[in-house]
C-alpha cells in the first residue's frame, strides 16, 4: 500500500459500532435517507475511507433518521441526535471519550427487535 492510500484509510469508524449497537445495517441507512445515499457510500463510511464533510453529514442524517423511525413518539423527545464528530474519528472536534447518551433508548429498541415504529408517513385517503 502506498502512502497516499494510507492517508485515506482510517480503520473501522465509530459509525460502524453505533450501527451495530442500534441493530442497523447498510440498507437501513440507504432506505431512511432522503438524499441519494448508496450502499457503497455507507460501507466506505463504516470502514474508514476518508469522506468529505458533506458525505459525513449525509451519513449522519441518514443514521439519525433510521434510528428515529425505530423510536416511539415518547422516546423521540429524549433522543440525542448524533453529529458527524460522533461518528468519524477523523472529523474535526472528534472526542474519543464520547459517552453515548442514547444507551437506554438503544436497549429499548433492541428489546423490541429494532422494528420500525413510525415513518411519519401520512395514510392515503
Amino acid at each position: 500500500m502506498n502512502e497516499e492510500t494510507d492517508d485515506r484509510e482510517h480503520g473501522v469508524q465509530p459509525v460502524d459500532a453505533l450501527m451495530t449497537e442500534w441493530g442497523l445495517g447498510n440498507h437501513d441507512l440507504v432506505d431512511a435517507s432522503t438524499e441519494q445515499l448508496t450502499h457503497k457510500q455507507v460501507q466506505r463510511a463504516r470502514h474508514g475511507r476518508t469522506l468529505t464533510l458533506k458525505m459525513m453529514q449525509k451519513v449522519t442524517r441518514a443514521l439519525n433518521v433510521a434510528v428515529w423511525y425505530r423510536l416511539k413518539k415518547t422516546e423521540r423527545e429524549t433522543y440525542f441526535e448524533y453529529f458527524h464528530k460522533h461518528l468519524f474519528n477523523y472529523a474535526k472536534n472528534h472526542d474519543p471519550e464520547f459517552k453515548d447518551p442514547n444507551t437506554d433508548l438503544m436497549a429499548a429498541v433492541n428489546k423490541r427487535g429494532g422494528k420500525i415504529m413510525d415513518r411519519g408517513e401520512q395514510p392515503e385517503k
